[in-house]
């Protein structure tokens, strides 16, 4: 069966429907704003203590990335001891890295800007510009689930892991969908 719960899926299946409707409506936005947080921070304390080198933006980078981690939607939901956590941490840092640089774009914007779509616009200036710094993070983030995918005992839930890894892969590529139409709006 889906949740491998034999008999007892009509009772399994709603208990783990709960555990990732509550971990998706309160950690991942929890998670998911405290890493745009030390994305941002990371890159004003590059602006604020002499500008980038490629020293201090990776000092940072090695200051922050424990909490980034921790603060990972995927990676606290995984076992620290499979073997393929080192690659999914890879992943986390190369988001990190990405996201940082371009926090750095976006603080060192001058335009008067007054919505998150005018920010958009004085960034990144064409939607071909922002696409491809979309599909940056899209692709890292991709590349996690797949890791995921590929062996789901890296996660630490004992059942439901396949109803977990196929709701993970759906929700990610309604948000990639919604993230790429949403160029549309911002680039008029």
């Amino acid at each position: 069966s889906e949740l491998d719960a034999g008999v007892f899926n009509f009772v399994v299946k709603p208990i783990v429907s709960s555990f990732y409707k509550y971990w998706t409506d309160k950690d991942a936005k929890v998670g998911t704003t405290e890493q745009i947080r030390l994305g941002l921070d990371s890159a004003r304390n590059l602006i604020l203590n002499g500008g980038y080198t490629e020293e201090k933006f990776n000092e940072i980078i090695d200051k922050t990335f424990k909490s980034y981690l921790e603060n990972d939607q995927t990676t606290r939901q995984c076992k620290k001891t499979h073997k393929n956590y080192s690659r999914l941490e890879a992943v986390s840092k190369k988001l990190l890295i990405s996201q940082v640089k371009e926090a750095l774009i976006l603080l060192g914007i001058k335009e008067d800007v007054k919505t998150y779509n005018d920010l958009s616009r004085a960034t990144y200036k064409t939607k071909e510009k922002a696409y491809q710094a979309l599909i940056v993070q899209l692709d890292l983030n991709e590349a996690g689930i797949k890791i995921v995918e590929e062996d789901d005992n890296i996660l630490k839930v004992a059942v439901g892991k396949n109803f977990i890894t196929t709701t993970l892969r759906k929700g990610f590529d309604l948000t990639k969908q919604k993230l790429i139409d949403e160029l549309d709006e911002i680039f008029y």
